[in-house]
């Protein structure tokens, strides 16, 4: 993934922060390359027959993130934070809407020979989301860990970058989250 200046997003973020309107437009083009990168990463866990794009999930995490004047970032790795946190709930928003009754429920596709396509089960990824909530209720640094891991797909380095943490502490992280997230799911999914 290719290194941006965290000097000059900082920079420009903070010029969002006190309201200037020219920074978003700055920003976009120094940063979407990296975003497009964890956008990709990310949808190529998909399975096929996904309506969204990375591109398309680039965009609306952007929109997000720029638009809402709540949101008020302090470095590089806190945005990148945000916006892999922003996609996670995109992913989730998809997930619910085709999981509900009107939008196929539990149904599944098949092509004309009666095959089935492959698709990611919308559950699943409900499931993962209101454990790693819970997670965060208990462990923030864990279900950060797993945010910019497994949904924005950062190496363990930048992970670490990120999180200004060391690689070790990510790692050890992303194993003990991995496990709690496991367990969380098998309980709730198997109570027996």
């Amino acid at each position: 993934m290719p290194k941006t200046n965290p000097v000059e997003v900082t920079r420009l973020l903070q010029a969002i922060n006190d309201g200037d309107p020219r920074a978003a437009d700055q920003l976009l083009p120094m940063v979407y390359q990296e975003l497009r990168d964890l956008a990709r990463a990310r949808m190529s866990r998909e399975k096929p027959g996904q309506t969204l794009t990375p591109t398309g999930l680039v965009h609306e995490a952007y929109l997000r993130l720029v638009q809402n004047p709540d949101l008020e970032w302090n470095s590089r790795g806190h945005f990148f934070g945000a916006a892999a946190e922003a996609m996670r709930r995109i992913l989730v928003e998809v997930a619910r809407r085709k999981s509900r009754v009107r939008h196929g429920g539990g149904l599944r596709r098949e092509n004309l020979t009666g095959q089935e396509l492959g698709f990611e089960e919308p559950e699943e990824l409900l499931a993962l989301d209101e454990s790693l909530s819970r997670l965060e209720t208990r462990d923030s640094a864990m279900a950060n860990v797993v945010k910019l891991h497994f949904f924005a797909g950062l190496s363990v380095a930048e992970t670490a970058q990120a999180l200004e943490i060391s690689e070790r502490t990510v790692s050890r992280l992303w194993r003990r989250a991995r496990a709690w997230l496991r367990t969380d799911i098998q309980s709730r999914t198997d109570p027996d």
